[in-house]
C-alpha cells in the first residue's frame, strides 16, 4: 500500500512539473524575475521578513518583478507609481482575492469582505460595512466604550513612581476588548469581563489562541497542491479551527436575537436590518462581517500602537513636543477626548510616521487579477497574485527625504499623496476601518501622553528588530517606565 501511495505522489509530481515547464502560458513582455527551480518556483527565496526580502530582490530586479509561487504567477510591486497604476487604472482588475485553505475555513468560504471575490456579494458587504458598521453615525455611538476602556488602561498604569510596564498585552487587551464590546457588548479580557462568564471569557480566549497559530496568510500547499498530501494535519486542525469559530460566533447572534430588547451593538444592529431585509444579512454574512471586522480592528491597532510608544520612548524630544501640544489645547483637567483629536495635528504626524514607519501588514493583503493587464509597461496575465510592499515604499528615498529616520514633522505641510503613504491600502478594496483604527491610535496615544511621564528601561534604545509574519510586530515586547502625572489624581 506504501508502494503505491508513493507512486501516486511522485507521478503528480512529475505531471505538475511538466505541466510548469511546458504548458505554462507565454507572456510578450513579462516583468524581470529572478531564476526559478522547477514544481516550487521561487518558494525558496522567500527567507522571513518577506517584506524585506521583496525589497532586496527589487534592489536588483527593479520596483516591478514578476515571481513564482509554486505554480502561481506572483507579482511584486515595489514603487509608489506601480502602486497607484495597479489601484487606479487597474484597479478593478486587481479586485479579486486569492483562494486558501485559510480563507476557505477561517473566511466561511472565502466569503467575509476581505476574502470575497470581486462582484455583487462583495458590494453588498462593502455597503453594509460602510452603512450598518463602520460609518461615523455608528462609530460615534460606540464612543463611550472607546472611552471607557482606555480608562481601563489608564488606570492599571497609574503607579505614583517610575514603574516598570510591558505593554505589548495591554495594548491587545485595549484592543481586542474594544471590537468585542462593540460587536457582542462582552469583554473576554483583563479581569472584568462585563456580561460575560469567566468559563466564556476563558474558551474566547482559548479558540482565538488557536486561530492565531494559523496566521493570516497562506500556507505551501496552496502554491504546490502535492503538498496537501504532507499537510492533511493542518488542514484537518484548520477545518476544526473554523468550526469552532462558526460555532461560537453563532452562539453570539442567538444570544442577540433571544434578547428581548435590541442593543447597541453591532450583532444587535444587523438583526434589526434582517428583520427587514433577510435576504442580505444572512447569519453566514453576520458571522463574516464579525470575523473581518475582529481580524482587521483588533492586532493591527495594538502592534501599531506598541511601534508608536517605542519609537517615541527612543526620541523624547517627540514625546515632549507631543505632550506641549496635548497641555496647551486640552490641558490637565480634563481627560483628552476623540473630539480633540483633530485639534492635535502633531499627535497626527506621530500617528502617521508611525504607520510609515511600521505598517502593521508591510505587504499589504494580496490582491488577484480577474483579466490580462499592463502594469509599468509589462505584460501581466490573469489569475496573477499582486503583492504590494507598502514597507519598501514607505521608505523610498526618492519619495521621502532621510526615509528611515522617525521624524513627524515630515508631515507638518498636510498630507501627502495618498498613493505615497498606504498603510491601509489604495483603491476600492482598501481598509474600510480606516477611520475607526485612526480613531482608536488617537484617542490612546493622546490619552498615555497626557497622563504620563515615560523613559526607557535603561540608557540603551528600544530594540526597534522586527519580527515576522503577516502582521509585523516588535521582536522584542515592549517594556517601559511610567509615572502618573498630575491629571491621573483629577480624573480618577
Amino acid at each position: 500500500m506504501e508502494d503505491i501511495l508513493n507512486n501516486i505522489v511522485y507521478a503528480l509530481i512529475f505531471l505538475v512539473t511538466l505541466k510548469l515547464l511546458f504548458f505554462r502560458k507565454r507572456v510578450k513582455n513579462p516583468p524581470p524575475s529572478p531564476p526559478s527551480l522547477p514544481l516550487i518556483g521561487n518558494l525558496h527565496q522567500l527567507k522571513p521578513p518577506i517584506h524585506r526580502t521583496l525589497h532586496s530582490i527589487s534592489q536588483k530586479r527593479g520596483p516591478i518583478f514578476s515571481l513564482r509561487f509554486g505554480s502561481q504567477p506572483v507579482l511584486v510591486v515595489s514603487s509608489a507609481s506601480a502602486a497607484e497604476e495597479c489601484f487606479t487604472k487597474n484597479d478593478i482588475v486587481f479586485a479579486d482575492r486569492f483562494r486558501s485553505a485559510l480563507t476557505k475555513h477561517l473566511g466561511f468560504n472565502h466569503t467575509i469582505i476581505t476574502a470575497s471575490s470581486y462582484g455583487d456579494h462583495w458590494r453588498n458587504l462593502r455597503r453594509i460595512s460602510s452603512l450598518e458598521i463602520l460609518s461615523n453615525h455608528r462609530l460615534n455611538s460606540f464612543l463611550g466604550i472607546r472611552r471607557d476602556e482606555t480608562a481601563k488602561l489608564l488606570r492599571k498604569l497609574s503607579h505614583e513612581e517610575f514603574t516598570r510596564v510591558e505593554l505589548r498585552p495591554m495594548f491587545a487587551e485595549l484592543t481586542f476588548n474594544i471590537i468585542m464590546r462593540m460587536v457582542c457588548g462582552k469583554r473576554y479580557y483583563g479581569e472584568e469581563h462585563d456580561g460575560t462568564s469567566a468559563e466564556e471569557a476563558k474558551k474566547f480566549r482559548t479558540l482565538m489562541s488557536e486561530l492565531s497559530q494559523f496566521g493570516l496568510g497562506s500556507n505551501l500547499a496552496d502554491f504546490v497542491p502535492v503538498l496537501s498530501f504532507f499537510c492533511f494535519s493542518r488542514h484537518r486542525k484548520l477545518a476544526e479551527a473554523g468550526e469552532k469559530l462558526d460555532a461560537f460566533f453563532q452562539g453570539l447572534i442567538d444570544e442577540q436575537r433571544n434578547k428581548k430588547e435590541s442593543s447597541n451593538t453591532m450583532i444587535g444592529h444587523l438583526l434589526s436590518s434582517q428583520e427587514s431585509q433577510p435576504e442580505y444579512y444572512t447569519d453566514q454574512i453576520i458571522k463574516g462581517l464579525i470575523m473581518a471586522l475582529y481580524v482587521a480592528g483588533t492586532e493591527t491597532s495594538a502592534v501599531a500602537l506598541e511601534w508608536a510608544m517605542a519609537n517615541l520612548l527612543n526620541h523624547p524630544e517627540v514625546l515632549e513636543k507631543a505632550r506641549i501640544e496635548i497641555d496647551t489645547e486640552v490641558g490637565q483637567e480634563r481627560l483628552i477626548e476623540e473630539a480633540d483629536v483633530a485639534k492635535l495635528p502633531y499627535l497626527h504626524n506621530i500617528i502617521s510616521e508611525t504607520l510609515r514607519l511600521h505598517p502593521p501588514v508591510p505587504m499589504l493583503l494580496p490582491h488577484y487579477s480577474s483579466q490580462d493587464c499592463t502594469v509599468g509597461g509589462y505584460d501581466v496575465p490573469r489569475n496573477t497574485l499582486l503583492m504590494v510592499n507598502a514597507w519598501a515604499i514607505h521608505r523610498d528615498p526618492e519619495l521621502w527625504a532621510d526615509p528611515t529616520s522617525f521624524k513627524p514633522e515630515r508631515f507638518e505641510n498636510g498630507p501627502v499623496d495618498a498613493h505615497k503613504l498606504i498603510p491601509f491600502g489604495l483603491g476600492r478594496r482598501a481598509c474600510p476601518g480606516a477611520a475607526m483604527a485612526q480613531r482608536t491610535l488617537g484617542l490612546t496615544l493622546g490619552s498615555l501622553i497626557q497622563c504620563f511621564e515615560w523613559k526607557r528601561i535603561g540608557e540603551e534604545e528600544v530594540d526597534l528588530s522586527e519580527g515576522w509574519g503577516t502582521i509585523v510586530h516588535k521582536t522584542i515586547p515592549l517594556e517601559a517606565q511610567c509615572k502618573a502625572r498630575p491629571i491621573i489624581s483629577k480624573i480618577f
